[in-house]
């Protein structure tokens, strides 16, 4: 899958974390946060759609479009027992790196970024299905993702900002390696793109994604890892620095972007606590997922689509970074 860039504009047709109000985030880490928040509401904030819980419910179909089949619920949402199977053989394909830079801020710091799915996973459903061992149960390897109404699939969204997101890092000195860059005809599995950022050591890892939810749901939420010490799964030592990385990106998310924290999860705070995805219980450094909006929301959708706005999404994702690395 190529680079679209931003001049790509398509066409458009569980646990919340204690107490940890966004706003009182917002206050310590980024002071214009709410300003761009009450922006948002003002031209249109989320709707008065009382939803299911992504995290906990079932998944509407999302329409395919003429090239891939619909796509399917994944690793970043809702969650799924299972038990193991047989296991196939994955292809092999090195993350692409960026090499080291020269001087910035971030120079000697790793971040590794994670875009969700992959174009090619409904081309290989053998290879995707098969389970791996997250350390609590055993998963899916991974899964087609979710797309828009209109076909356009999570996959180059979350690629797409994957890419911009690494250029506005390699200015400020990090080292950046991505778990795919299209370079692969499926996956990695969800057990590989926690170990690339293990084996890669890296001070922060982002695993990007945008939402499948129902019409009327709307925002975005950063997703934490849980205390997780299980199998294969130790989270304990990253829990705290996670949860500090979250809410940066989340603070920073809000005040670039002006989209406000998701309406259907996480109690208002944007910040949602989960134990079941094997991308966070595998990884060893400090880690979180953000879902950037709701693909199946045509508010949302008008957002994820537009060039414009993925940028707004990565410089917010960055900030949050830069902010957690600095200290």
């Amino acid at each position: 899958m190529s680079y679209t860039g931003p001049e790509f504009d398509p066409p458009q047709s569980h646990r919340p974390r204690s107490r940890r109000v966004l706003t009182v985030a917002l206050a310590a880490l980024v002071p214009g946060a709410l300003l761009g928040w009450g922006v948002y509401a003002a031209v249109g904030g989320p709707g008065d759609g009382d939803g299911p819980d992504r995290a906990g419910g079932a998944r509407p179909s999302p329409v395919p479009s003429s090239s891939r089949p619909a796509a399917s619920a994944d690793d970043a949402k809702t969650p799924t027992g299972a038990s193991p199977s047989a296991t196939a053989g994955k292809p092999s394909a090195s993350p692409s790196t960026s090499a080291p830079a020269a001087s910035g801020p971030l120079k000697g710091k790793v971040v590794v970024i994670d875009p969700g799915h992959n174009p090619g996973n409904f081309q290989h459903p053998s290879q995707i299905n098969r389970r791996v061992n997250i350390g609590t149960n055993w998963k899916e390897c991974d899964t087609t993702g979710t797309s828009t109404n209109a076909g356009w699939p999570e996959a180059k969204f979350t690629l797409d900002v994957a890419h911009r997101l690494r250029t506005l890092l390699e200015r400020q000195g990090a080292t950046v390696k991505l778990t795919q860059d299209g370079d692969r005809p499926y996956g990695p599995c969800v057990d590989e793109r926690a170990r690339i950022g293990n084996e890669a050591r890296a001070d922060a890892a982002v695993s990007i994604h945008a939402d499948g939810s129902g019409a009327g749901n709307r925002g975005f939420h950063v997703i934490l890892p849980g205390a997780v010490h299980a199998g294969a799964a130790d989270t304990r030592a990253i829990v705290a620095p996670s949860a500090d990385l979250g809410e940066r990106i989340a603070g920073n998310f809000v005040r670039v972007t002006g989209s406000a924290p998701s309406n259907y999860i996480g109690g208002g705070t944007g910040l949602v606590t989960r134990e079941d995805l094997g991308g966070l219980n595998l990884s060893t450094v400090p880690k979180v997922f953000i879902e950037c909006g709701n693909m199946r929301d045509s508010k949302d959708a008008a957002l994820l689509t537009s060039g414009a706005w993925r940028q707004k999404a990565a410089q917010g994702i960055s900030e949050g970074i830069v902010s957690f690395l600095r200290g």
